[in-house]
């Protein structure tokens, strides 16, 4: 077990069992997350035996960075796990702080047509400590801060639901990571239980619906879970959420040419989403060599938008990140899968 998969809370556990304080938890955290140490010997205030009862059942190893490939205003880090699996994050620098979005599995079983994660079907979960580690070292390696985070790389994050929230827990804990809740974004498909349990979080994190269709029919060709969670049963879910939670709803939208981005569709999504709290993110497709895809030409995705205005409906266009990189979701792992 590797020790960056405990929470704060965890970690004070662990010292009570051990029939020691509790706030040797706190010390031990801020070691690890405030200074940042790779050896337990670098501990000071707390008693190496106490020390070595921790490394004895976890270990304090990081993942192994095998690529990054690099465009203007984006990083893109493909990690070995300890398995010899791989992931990947991708670093974005915007105006207002470094966002890095980061994995939840390696490989994904949702199957969505367009995305070269769901080529490749899922082999795990990832673990806890997977998750946090991509963030703190990618924070390590630019001598930067990590202002936002979003759950939206290899992987379904509500399919690894419990990990997610113990993930969140450690990377907002301001002895942690110190993430405001507000600045930390988790992406489904659509899974409906999970978004039900989602709303009782007591933590104000923001929730992306990748949604990518204005009705059944396109979105059944493209996403297999709207055959199990059709758009009907998964807008009323989403009232219910912002009802409850009273938070604002992303819905991802990225548009694939000749598919769901004429004019009509884009009259669909907005009667789809009228009177709802939420924005509407238009995201111009990353396309891949394995993938039959097309990205919607410029001119379209302007018209698209223009519609959505007039419609009232609260959108933007995302900026394009990567266009001389591996970009699309799951690519960087897939080339070295490939190989």
């Amino acid at each position: 077990m590797n020790i960056y998969g405990l929470t704060y809370e965890d970690l004070e556990n662990l010292f009570l069992s051990f029939d020691s304080k509790k706030f040797h938890g706190n010390q031990l955290f801020s070691w690890l997350y405030e200074k940042r140490i790779k050896d337990y010997n670098e501990i000071t205030n707390i008693k190496k035996e106490l020390i070595k009862q921790i490394e004895s059942k976890y270990s304090i190893n990081r993942l192994k960075i095998v690529n990054v490939e690099k465009d203007k205003d984006v990083c893109k880090y493909l990690f070995e796990l300890s398995d010899k699996e791989h992931i990947e994050a991708v670093l974005m620098r915007h105006d207002y702080g470094n966002s890095i979005c980061v994995s939840s599995q390696v490989g994904c079983n949702m199957g969505c047509k367009f995305c070269e994660s769901g080529r490749r079907k899922k082999v795990r979960n990832l673990e806890v400590h997977e998750m946090v580690l991509q963030i703190l070292q990618i924070e390590e390696e630019l001598g930067e801060r990590i202002s936002h985070v979003v759950v939206m790389g290899i992987g379904e994050p509500f399919d690894n639901y419990d990990n997610l929230v113990k993930f969140i827990k450690i990377i907002n804990h301001p002895k942690g990571l110190a993430i405001g809740a507000r600045h930390i974004t988790v992406s489904t498909c659509g899974l409906v239980p999970k978004i039900k349990e989602f709303s009782n979080l007591d933590m104000q994190v923001n929730l992306a619906i990748s949604l990518h269709a204005p009705n059944n029919e396109i979105r059944n060709k493209i996403m297999p879970i709207n055959k199990v969670y059709p758009l009907e049963i998964l807008i009323e879910t989403l009232k219910d959420y912002i009802k409850k939670t009273n938070r604002r709803i992303t819905f991802e939208y990225i548009l694939l040419k000749g598919i769901n981005d004429s004019n009509h569709n884009a009259e669909e999504l907005a009667n789809l989403v009228k009177g709802m709290n939420c924005y509407i993110n238009l995201i111009p497709y990353n396309e891949t060599n394995n993938i039959e895809f097309k990205r919607s030409n410029t001119l379209q995705i302007m018209r698209f938008y223009d519609i959505l205005k007039k419609n009232r409906i609260n959108a933007t266009i995302r900026k394009e990140f990567g266009s001389k990189i591996s970009a699309a979701c799951g690519q960087l792992r897939s080339k070295k899968e490939d190989l």
